[in-house]
């Protein structure tokens, strides 16, 4: 009887049915783990670009277009095949700047005038001088030596070179009338500028300049030699401020010759030491000059 109410008892099957939410199992897990992989090798790769040179960029794409890495003149070298076909030539960064070594083997091969030569060391010694310009000019601005005397001080580039005047002002000398002792923050100001001039290997010529009110104290002393002694006074500030006496190469007194005002003659700006750092072309003119070169 037994047996036969277990063999009556019904059989249950139960069917687990799967949502449609249920994102394909464990599917979806990877991938996005892939998607996680690629985004960070992308990122890598963003940062090792970010931290690569152009030339070094230059090389990598070279790699690409020609993976035996080294070239010559006349072709491809052989390259050395490493485990899986990995290339282990070195890289020629040469034979991958095509470009740059055309430019470079045209300027080596192209001969040059000796006229293009200087006005191409010419170019090149203007754009120090204007560098220099700059130095000077934000010391002028900075430097206590100047905080009363920026009005006074004026520079700016010549065909001789870069000239720097220190001009006088109603009030404000830089030598007493009649006089070739500079005041004392004249020395101040030419002390402060040998402290710059005195790293550059340019000459200097230095020049005093007068007003054209005569000098009537002595008969045998006028402006010319007035503005003679005011240059050499000048000059002899700038050595004690460091420049060497093999750096001057010329110190003349102009009188009142050649006047900043020619309209008022008169006008103490007219009373000024011109100081010009010299190009090398002026420079060995003066020589040819003092020599009697043509």
């Amino acid at each position: 009887m037994t047996e036969e109410l277990e063999k009556a008892k019904p059989i249950i099957i139960k069917r687990v049915k799967k949502s449609a939410h249920d994102f394909h199992g464990g599917s979806w897990k990877v991938a996005f783990a892939d998607f996680a992989t690629a985004m960070m090798a992308f990122f890598l790769l963003l940062w090792l670009i970010g931290n690569t040179s152009e030339e070094e960029k230059q090389a990598i794409s070279g790699y690409f277009h020609d993976p035996s890495g080294v070239m010559n003149k006349t072709g491809a070298a052989p390259s050395v095949i490493g485990e899986g076909g990995a290339n282990t030539a070195v890289i020629n960064m040469e034979a991958v700047q095509p470009e740059t070594q055309e430019v470079e083997k045209e300027k080596s091969d192209e001969e040059l005038t000796e006229d293009e030569l200087a006005k191409l060391a010419e170019e090149k010694e203007i754009a120090k001088l204007e560098i220099l310009k700059q130095k000077l000019e934000l010391m002028v601005q900075n430097s206590e030596a100047f905080e009363r005397f920026k009005e006074q001080v004026m520079i700016d580039i010549t065909p001789s070179g870069l000239r720097i005047q220190i001009v006088d002002k109603d009030k404000r000398p830089m030598f007493d009338s009649g006089s070739a002792e500079p005041k004392i923050y004249s020395t101040l100001i030419l002390r402060a500028l040998a402290d710059v001039l005195k790293a550059v290997p340019n000459k200097l010529s230095i020049t005093g300049h007068t007003d054209a009110t005569p000098y009537v104290d002595r008969e045998d002393y006028g402006n010319w030699e007035l503005s003679s002694d005011r240059a050499n006074a000048a000059r002899r500030e700038l050595m004690n401020g460091g420049i060497m006496e093999q750096k001057i190469a010329r110190v003349e007194g102009f009188s009142s010759s050649i006047l900043f005002d020619a309209k008022n003659p008169y006008n103490p700006i007219n009373r000024r030491i011109a100081i010009i750092v010299l190009k090398r072309s002026a420079a060995e003119e003066i020589e040819k000059q003092v020599l009697g070169i043509k």
